[in-house]
């Protein structure tokens, strides 16, 4: 799904925006199915732990913070940005308050489709745009932040 979809993207805004749009892209194709389990696990009372919520708003500011910074290097307005991830926004947001209906629904529904679908759009993602992205921006250091990282996330998790 990411690869067609990121495909369009670059087609549609050029290879100059195409990587950071496929951040963007990938923030989609991993929030939205990821925000269904969020509402599919709020409907049947499996708590979300803190501890969770705060690894995904860490991953995603990144995520989010770098492509906004190069779209407005290649000329949007701070508003366009802004309005590009409120649509993100919403969107996980109506995703989230499906999920939720769906169990209320279906009380065994249980979201595996929706991860596999988050899953396989991440790491797409990272594979296409996002480690490019982070090896054209910052190096070889790239790597060894993105061990860190993932160092950090195994120790909080």
């Amino acid at each position: 799904m990411f690869l067609f979809a990121d495909r369009w993207v670059e087609s549609r805004f050029g290879s100059e925006q195409g990587p950071s749009l496929g951040i963007v892209l990938g923030s989609v194709i991993d929030g939205v199915p990821e925000s269904l389990i969020f509402g599919i696990g709020v409907a049947v009372g499996d708590p979300v732990s803190a501890s969770f919520l705060a690894a995904v708003m860490i991953s995603n500011l990144p995520q989010a913070i770098a492509p906004s910074a190069d779209l407005r290097i290649a000329g949007w307005s701070r508003a366009r940005v802004a309005l590009m991830w409120s649509g993100v926004l919403i969107a996980c947001g109506v995703a989230a308050g499906l999920g939720f209906a769906l169990a209320t629904l279906d009380p065994a529904a249980i979201g595996s489709r929706a991860a596999g679908i988050a899953g396989g759009g991440i790491l797409a993602m990272l594979a296409v745009s996002l480690i490019p992205f982070a090896v054209s921006k910052g190096g070889r250091t790239a790597g060894a932040w993105m061990v860190a990282g993932f160092a950090v996330s195994v120790a909080l998790g």
